[in-house]
């Protein structure tokens, strides 16, 4: 995809503690990087979160995770992480996530997350919440694809 695919972005400032050895952003780093630019993109959809988990007992599982590594991420460098809702089919969302220099159309690394909505009681998959879908629909617009 092209960086200007995506309606929003976090940028980041990787830290001493998340590089090897080598200099470079250790992998693992790159989901920690995801799930803070998710956090921002949530609150940039107007999404209570917290509130709406307490209030409907429901909540989403990461069931997969992928990660493409282009090229490395080092210290002190500046990225934006961006986000956006690539499906949503009836109990999962499906988010896309490419990290760009700053500024800039540099791919230096892209990914995937499937989220599954669950009932926090059994674990077992609900329906997405029409609230939840409300809100991304804020955000993305006409480009969310609901299957």
């Amino acid at each position: 995809m092209a960086r200007s695919d995506f309606r929003f972005f976090h940028r980041i400032r990787t830290r001493y503690a998340e590089v090897d050895a080598q200099g470079v952003v250790f992998n693992a780093h790159y989901l920690t990087y995801f799930d803070v630019a998710h956090t921002e993109y949530m609150r940039a959809m107007q999404y209570d979160y917290k509130g709406e988990v307490a209030r409907t007992g429901l909540d989403f599982h990461l069931v997969r995770s992928v990660v493409e590594y282009r090229q490395p991420l080092v210290f002190d460098q500046q990225v934006d992480v961006c986000v956006r809702a690539a499906r949503i089919g009836r109990t999962s969302v499906t988010n896309l996530f490419e990290i760009h220099a700053a500024d800039a159309d540099d791919l230096l690394a892209s990914g995937e997350t499937v989220m599954v909505c669950a009932d926090l009681a059994t674990h077992r998959p609900v329906p997405v919440m029409p609230s939840f879908l409300e809100a991304m629909k804020r955000i993305e617009g006409d480009a969310l694809v609901i299957a």
